[in-house]
């Protein structure tokens, strides 16, 4: 583990976005699997391509370079610094990366309307990202080192893009029942 460990060090950058766009592609296979994508079978292979190249073109690269952005501009682990970079993540990259998740997946759908997702799941999603991103961004600025503080991300986005991903299935699923 000690090696693991000390390869991360060296090589923050690598391991953080590595780590990253893994539990991106994590969680769209956990929610296809588990949470099910009503009358289809199996994972879609193609569909966790897109959302792991979203994590990686996006958001594991984003995030790395928000997260020290954010430590310089407000350094430390006390209560008004961990305050402070939870209420400007909120106002700043949590818009930035919900966006980026649905206008990027339908770019890579190749969708008409690649604006259409967004305008319908943005506002449930960011409000409840409000709720759970402070919690998490809490944790993660006040106890989590700096040089891991991507991956830990990464964690709270397994479980994010989960949520991200069964909306954004279950209400493709719904619009296909009334097309029919």
């Amino acid at each position: 583990m000690n090696r693991v460990w000390s390869a991360f060090r060296a090589r923050p950058y690598l391991g953080n976005v590595a780590g990253y766009t893994a539990l991106f592609a994590s969680a769209d296979v956990f929610q296809q699997s588990v949470l099910g994508r009503r009358g289809s079978p199996g994972v879609d292979w193609r569909q966790t391509a897109r959302v792991a190249a979203v994590g990686f073109c996006f958001h594991a690269n984003f995030n790395y370079q928000w997260l020290r952005w954010l430590e310089r501009r407000l350094p430390g682990g006390g209560a008004k610094a961990v305050v402070g970079k939870v209420v400007v993540d909120q106002l700043v990259a949590a818009p930035l990366t919900i966006s980026a998740f649905y206008i990027g997946l339908s770019l890579l759908e190749d969708k008409e309307d690649i604006f259409e997702d967004w305008r319908q799941k943005f506002w449930t999603s960011y409000k409840t990202g409000v709720l759970f991103w402070s919690s998490v961004q809490a944790i993660n600025f006040s106890v989590v080192p700096g040089v891991a503080r991507t991956v830990f991300l990464g964690g709270g986005s397994l479980l994010f893009t989960i949520y991200l991903c069964h909306l954004r299935q279950h209400q493709h699923q719904d619009l296909q029942v009334q097309n029919k």
